[in-house]
């Protein structure tokens, strides 16, 4: 079992920067594929950014390319989602996920563990 927990979510201006973290209970943090993924209000959970076990594997949206990264520190049991030039249509709930996988995936039902979500709110 694996339990996640979200921060750094918050109010933003367009054009300003976010950096949200996860942090992973368990032992084999390595083996499990991660991803977040958001939701903005009346629309369906999308997948923004995953990343594989090793970290060497990564997955962005068309939408936030060049504009978000994903990172992860397995030491510390931890995935990040650094937003930048941020803009209002970025405004949802962000959940952190992990598969019981070593790749990452891209599909809602690919994942098995949850966190809680945190809000993103970009202002114009």
């Amino acid at each position: 079992q694996v339990q996640l927990v979200e921060s750094g979510g918050g109010l933003v201006q367009a054009g300003g920067s976010l950096r949200l973290s996860c942090a992973a209970s368990g032992r084999t943090f390595s083996s499990y594929g991660m991803g977040w993924f958001r939701q903005a209000p009346g629309k369906e959970r999308e997948c923004v950014t995953a990343i594989s076990g090793s970290g060497r594997n990564t997955y962005y949206a068309d939408s936030v390319k060049g504009r978000f990264t994903i990172s992860r520190d397995n030491a510390e049991k931890t995935v990040y989602l650094q937003m930048d030039s941020l803009k209002p249509e970025d405004t949802a709930v962000y959940y952190c996920a992990a598969r019981s996988v070593t790749y990452y995936g891209t599909e809602r039902y690919e994942y098995d563990f949850w966190g809680q979500g945190t809000q993103v709110t970009v202002s114009s």
